[in-house]
């Protein structure tokens, strides 16, 4: 074989050997960026009869387009809602024809970057017979565009695998001494308390990267074969 077709041979290897390594990455670095497309709450669990302060949280916009509302519905079962008021948004409140809240609409003065995390919070108070579990859908309305987190799980289906699912939260049923099964401190009732970590993120952010890995070395046992 002649110099020149040696040359081009190593070339051709490197090229391949750096498009799988490349794929690894973009494919480690995509994963959890898909997984964190979601709004969440927190806490996710409250107990029938208590109050409690929901966090609602986002951490892009629709695509690339910045967050300008979030439009909050609220589900039977609430005794009272109360937004807190947020120097960041405008709040509206919509109620239903009993004098409930039926929906909150939060503007942002400012629309919220897709690389920085915005979050609205209100109180909420639960009746003894409330259901035991809250669906809060929410519609994101950005400079361009807007989605809906309104799906819900059926039976037996696993939440994540929805593509927009909305947050939900757990009621337990209060104990003799007042207190859900697990505990009353699981009940966060501070606005500024921080939002607790999805864990699905960091789950498929791990696989992603660990794929990555697995391409790269691929390729790298490819290239020595056949050098």
């Amino acid at each position: 074989m002649s110099s020149n077709n040696t040359t081009r041979t190593r070339a051709r290897r490197v090229a391949i050997t750096s498009t799988a390594v490349l794929g690894g990455a973009v494919l480690a670095l995509a994963v959890p960026t898909m997984a964190a497309a979601h709004v969440g709450v927190s806490p996710d669990e409250l107990v029938a009869g208590d109050h409690g302060v929901l966090t609602f949280s986002f951490s892009h916009g629709c695509e690339d387009s910045p967050t300008t509302s979030l439009r909050i519905t609220m589900p039977e079962g609430l005794a009272s809602v109360a937004p807190t008021l947020d120097g960041d948004w405008t709040i509206d409140v919509e109620r239903g024809d009993d004098g409930l809240v039926s929906a909150v609409t939060y503007t942002a003065l400012t629309p919220v970057p897709i690389d920085l995390r915005g979050a609205v919070s209100m109180s909420v108070g639960l009746d003894e017979d409330t259901p035991s579990s809250l669906a809060f859908p929410v519609v994101q309305q950005c400079v361009e565009g807007s989605t809906e987190w309104t799906q819900l799980a059926a039976d037996g289906e696993d939440p994540h695998s929805l593509d927009s699912p909305a947050p939900v939260v757990t009621v337990a049923e209060a104990t003799a001494d007042g207190h859900g099964e697990h505990g009353a401190a699981e009940t966060t009732t501070d606005a500024a308390a921080p939002v607790a970590a999805d864990p699905l993120p960091t789950v498929l952010g791990a696989g992603g990267l660990v794929a990555g890995i697995a391409a790269l070395v691929v390729a790298v046992l490819a290239y020595r074969r056949r050098a």
